[in-house]
């Protein structure tokens, strides 16, 4: 699978991930960050970087210049280790990575009797830019819309709402609430006027058309270390978007035969077939940290 680069979004804020499409360098930056750095003491030279990105297929000069764009935004902070030179994931995205660690690897889809969490909002328009950061925010955390100012989600996903306000400092503008049906309940019609179903569908629908294929491939002819990570980083990169635009509606409150019931299935083998060969072949091509060199907390996303 050849990689280019791409203008999609900046990687960076918890569903901040890349759109459907080519796969942007700094997405697969920040999966190599994700996956594999905190395992191997939080730390990679830029030679490191370099090497594994022509693996995925982008060449030095789109990887510096992702590299770059993401140390500007305070994603990866320059350090030397010895005379070598390389980068550590800042203070704040191991946060955000921890937290993505959750939403993509334990994830949970709901029940309705987890009831709903809603967040009300007045921003004063003095501060109309605030406004912007927070219905931005809200969406990439895969809330739905009730109606203007008043969102919706999953009763399960408080904790994470409220980091997520807390970090970005728009706690200030919101309240929070559990909520449960008191007449009534939500029936799929009104889940597909709180969500864009259609286009959750469809972008399923593009992760299964895009990578079962591979899945297929290594089920019957199962390819070396190299090859298991050229094909599990992409996998995961693409996949990083869909646990924040799905934030795992109740099954009953969705079609049939929900599609992404099936993409989370193929995302499942792929961590089964390639998540161990992939980080064996990184391991053999990253060199050891100095002795003493400060680890980073370990991380599910490497296992």
């Amino acid at each position: 699978m050849r990689v280019v680069a791409g203008a999609t979004r900046p990687v960076g804020e918890p569903g901040d991930v890349p759109d459907a499409g080519p796969l942007a360098p700094r997405a697969l930056i920040v999966s190599l960050f994700g996956l594999y750095a905190r395992e191997l003491g939080g730390w990679l030279s830029v030679a490191t970087i370099v090497r594994l990105m022509a693996d995925l297929g982008v060449d030095e000069q789109a990887t510096r210049s992702a590299v770059f764009r993401l140390k500007k935004r305070g994603r990866l902070e320059a350090q030397k280790q010895g005379r070598t030179a390389g980068y550590r994931a800042s203070a704040e995205a191991l946060e955000i990575l921890a937290e993505g660690d959750t939403r993509i690897y334990g994830r949970r889809r709901g029940h309705p009797d987890d009831g709903w969490l809603l967040v009300v909002f007045s921003v004063p328009e003095s501060e109309r830019d605030q406004r912007h950061r927070l219905r931005s925010t809200l969406t990439r955390l895969g809330l739905g819309t009730i109606g203007p100012g008043t969102w919706v989600a999953p009763g399960h996903l408080g904790d994470a709402v409220l980091a997520a306000l807390h970090r970005g400092g728009l706690a200030q503008f919101t309240d929070v609430f559990r909520a449960t049906h008191l007449a009534g309940a939500p029936g799929r019609d009104t889940i597909a006027a709180w969500w864009d179903l259609d286009a959750l569908e469809a972008t399923y629908a593009d992760y299964l058309r895009r990578f079962a294929g591979v899945a297929a491939r290594w089920e019957d002819h199962p390819g070396d270390d190299a090859r298991a990570f050229a094909d599990y980083v992409p996998a995961v990169t693409a996949w990083r978007r869909l646990p924040y635009l799905d934030p795992g509606l109740p099954l009953e409150y969705l079609p049939e035969d929900w599609i992404g019931s099936r993409a989370e299935a193929l995302f499942d083998r792929f961590r089964e077939l390639l998540a161990v060969p992939a980080a064996r072949h990184v391991r053999a091509v990253t060199p050891p940290p100095p002795p003493g060199s400060p680890r980073a907390p370990r991380a599910a996303t490497a296992r």
